[in-house]
This record gives C-alpha cells, structure tokens and sequence, in this order.
C-alpha cells in the first residue's frame, strides 16, 4: 500500500522546494506546485479569482489523493488558502478566523474585545475622502500617528504622519497605489461572512494607528484542533533612526517575563479569534521605558525569513509545521538541536532615493562567501540594470539588495561576522538619467 501523501504548495518555487526536502518524514510525501512562484512572488498585481479558478482546475485535474494544500506567503497565498482548502476538504483554518487577523480593521476590533491595553489607539478612514483627516482627529488621533493600508503587503505603504503635510504626501500615494491590493483582497472578502461595520471598511479603507514602539519581536506559533502553541521568538531588529529592518534575530533576547507575557496574549487572542489547525505569527513591541507590550500585527503563516532561523539553531525549519499541520498532524518542533546557538537574516540595504544597478556580486563570489563563513546563504535581490523602484515588496526608505542568513556562537560574533561579509560584498550603482 503507498502511504506517499500528496502535499500541494501555492507557488512552490526552488528555494522552498529545497527546504521542504530536508523536513523530517519527507520520505512519505510528493510535493505539488499549485499556480506559478512569479504569479505570486515577482509581481505586484493578483487577479485572485483567475488565480482560484486556475488552482481548482489544477486540483481537480490531479489522479492522486490531496492530502494538504498549503502556503508560506502573505497575500494572496495566505487569503487564498482557506478558499481551497474548503473546496477540496483539506485542513486549514477558517476564511473568517484568518480575516480577523488579516483585515487590520476587523483585527483591531476583535483584539480590543480580549485584550484592550495592549493595543494602540486606532481608527479606520477612506483615504479618497478629503475630510480624511478631520475623522481621524475626530476620532482622538493626534500627531504623531501611523498609516497603512486595511491590507498591506509587508511594510509598503506604511507611513509615520507627524504633520498635516506628511499626511496628504502619504494620501496622494495611497490613492494611486492602493488599489493593487485593494481590488484583490475585495475579492476575497466576498467569499466571506463579514459583520456590517466590517463590511463597510473594504479594501481600499485605511488605518490610523497611535504610534508605538519598542523592542520588537514575532512570535512564531500555531493552533491545533483548538490548542494554542508557540514555539519560538524572533527579535526583529530596526537600522538606526529608520523603520527599516537590519536583521533577524533567534533566539529572542527578552527579558523571560517579557516573553512569557507575550505567549499569554498570544493565547488569548488566538483563541477568542477562533483560528484553528494553521500556523500563525504574532508581532509585538516591548516598550522598555514604559515597561509596556504592545501587538502590532497578526500574520497567518510562518514566515518565510524565519525559516532558516529555526533550521540552524533547532535542527529544523518551521515548515515543518505548516506540513504537519496541512496533513492535520500534531506538529513535533525540537528546540536547541542545531549546529549554531544563534541566527539571524540580514538585510543589506541601501537608502537611496533611486539607481540603477551596475554590478552585482557574482555567482562565484557568493559561493566563496557562503564557503568562508560556514552556514551562510547569501540571496542577491537584485540584478544589473535593474532600477531599484522596479523591485516589489520594498519599504517606504530603503531598498534591500540581498537577504544573508548567518549564524553564530553569540549577537556580537554574529553582528561581527556580517560586517566582515558585507565588506566583501561589491556592488555598484549609476544615478537615473532623466
């Protein structure tokens, strides 16, 4: 009898291919790749109910049995995910429990019901509304606050307001650029039972946010048939004086109460949420002076940055829980079984308005740096010629040029060995003639 389980990935492409390889039990599974990796990683325009349909008659062409459906990206995998799953009677969680963590609105709201102190002041506007701002100080927001979109997509379209100018710059972009995100993720809150003042903040709706901050971390857990686990806490580390990151950090440096209060909230929110039989990361602030915690988001997958985290300090990476998971296993995580007691993945950056790039590190150079610091993986973003706007997914300040994950005995050789790395990493930009 072949007890191979036939596991379908949403834009499986080589590097996770790979990765998923090394997963414990890999012997019993066949990996499937459901819609193209460039029709969700390398562009910024979804059509999701192409994408669904696409994925559907994927699905039903296949001979085999379909064993889990799974997904280890943000928008629109992570959206489009229950949707199958509920078509082909696989494990996920709910389309409603993942709006709750997804729809920042709806999120916020749900959060205030069990957790109120631990969240910021917030407000929901139309951004295409001129009185925009009048509702939002109406609504007891003040300078300094936060914009993003209802839906955003890592850190693009995020935005500190401190004046009423700084407003209405982050407004003109927000209408021409919102509706990439808005119009697809529209059409998955279609799919959804929505309560009414939920329904009434669509995707092109933002959010103004009290400003928080802090020591900043994600909490990387999962829920199964109703039990809330976390097993593992990233730092999230910011460039000086930017919002930009700079690296993450396992494991976590924070204080234990710290972190054993985050669990707590963690637990509490999840359940109230209802979510269930799908990993999760929860990101939070510890403000240090303030002796306060804050949650800033809930995203409903692992993260793919982490996943080498995991790996070297572990022993394995956590896709192994979203296979456990997907296949409706109890997912069994070590701890503390890896080659390095510390991790982290770099980002090497640059905060240029714009460039082109010129050159790049070559293949040959890359291989010399991963051989000359053992356990590196070097990933260029970048290529030559390319104009640095054109990459997606990047933050408001700064384009990042290559992802470096590393690890290391402690912070200090970690912080160390990337300074030397980075030294010997070449390359080379010519300004935008206009």
């Amino acid at each position: 009898m072949d007890d191979t389980k036939n596991i379908f990935v949403i834009g499986l492409n080589d590097f996770n291919r790979q990765r998923l390889e090394t997963l414990r039990g890999v012997e019993h599974y066949r990996f499937h790749g459901v819609i193209a990796p460039e029709a969700v990683y390398d562009t910024e325009e979804f059509d999701i109910a192409a994408m669904l349909e696409e994925a559907t008659a994927q699905l039903e062409a296949f001979e085999g049995s379909i064993d889990a459906i799974v997904g280890y990206m943000d928008f629109p995998v992570s959206t489009m995910l229950p949707i199958l799953c509920e078509r082909f009677g696989t494990r996920s969680t709910s389309l409603e429990s993942l709006l709750k963590c997804e729809h920042k609105y709806w999120s916020r709201r749900v959060q205030r019901e069990v957790i109120p102190e631990f969240i910021p002041a917030f407000t929901a506007f139309d951004p295409f509304d001129d009185e925009a701002l009048t509702q939002i100080g109406a609504a007891g927001l003040y300078f300094p606050f936060f914009v993003k979109p209802i839906k955003s997509s890592g850190s693009r379209l995020g935005f500190r307001i401190d004046t009423p100018e700084d407003f209405y710059q982050a407004i003109e972009q927000l209408r021409g650029s919102i509706g990439m995100i808005a119009d697809p993720f529209n059409t998955v809150l279609e799919h959804a039972r929505l309560p009414p003042e939920v329904a009434a903040v669509d995707g092109h709706f933002c959010m103004a946010e009290e400003i928080i901050g802090g020591w900043q971390c994600t909490i990387e857990g999962y829920v199964h048939n109703g039990q809330v686990v976390s097993y593992g806490i990233v730092d999230s580390l910011r460039y000086p004086q930017v919002l930009s990151f700079f690296h993450y950090r396992y494991p976590s440096g924070l204080p234990d109460p710290i972190q054993d209060k985050m669990v707590e909230l963690t637990d509490t929110v999840m359940r109230h949420i209802g979510y269930d039989n799908a990993a999760f990361n929860v990101e939070y602030f510890w403000d240090e002076v303030q002796d306060r915690i804050w949650l800033l988001e809930i995203n409903t997958r692992i993260s793919q940055s982490h996943c080498d985290l995991f790996e070297k300090v572990d022993g394995v990476s956590n896709q192994q829980v979203t296979i456990d998971l997907g296949l409706g296993h109890r997912p069994d995580m070590p701890s503390r079984q890896g080659d390095f007691p510390m991790a982290a993945k770099f980002f090497y950056r640059v905060f240029f308005s714009d460039a082109v790039v010129t050159r790049i590190p070559s293949p040959e150079e890359v291989a010399e740096l991963e051989s000359a610091f053992p356990g590196t993986v070097i990933a260029i973003q970048v290529e030559v010629g390319q104009q640095l706007s054109t990459l997606p997914e990047q933050d408001s300040y700064s384009y990042a040029l290559a992802y470096i994950w590393m690890g290391a005995e402690d912070s200090d050789t970690l912080l160390a060995n990337y300074e030397r790395l980075v030294a010997q990493l070449q390359f080379e930009f010519a300004d935008i003639v206009s």
